[in-house]
């Protein structure tokens, strides 16, 4: 063989090891985002958790009495803001 023909052959073996590897990295990376957003719904999933069991903590203190002024101002802040808000709700369905 030819000097040529030999390097010629070695870069196509290089050219072929570098594709085998793309396309391992590339199956790689959907894997990756496949577990990226299975970890951000399992993520969102319990903000939602912690979102409710933090307003029912907030109700059992509240029928238990057990709320400071500050926390009774902010809960019925909150209060009212859902009361708001579905009253904006039902006025966007009676449209």
């Amino acid at each position: 063989m030819h000097p040529f023909e030999e390097q010629l052959k070695r870069v196509n073996e290089k050219l072929q090891q570098l594709l085998k590897k793309q396309k391992l990295l590339l199956k790689e990376n959907e894997r990756l985002k496949h577990e990226i957003q299975g970890t951000n719904s399992r993520y969102q999933a319990l903000i939602e958790q912690s979102e409710k069991l933090e307003q029912q903590s907030e109700i059992l203190k509240l029928s238990k009495g057990e709320m400071n002024d500050t926390e009774k101002k902010a809960f019925e802040k909150r209060l009212n803001q859902y009361v708001k808000e579905i009253d904006r709700c039902i006025a966007l369905l009676s449209e």
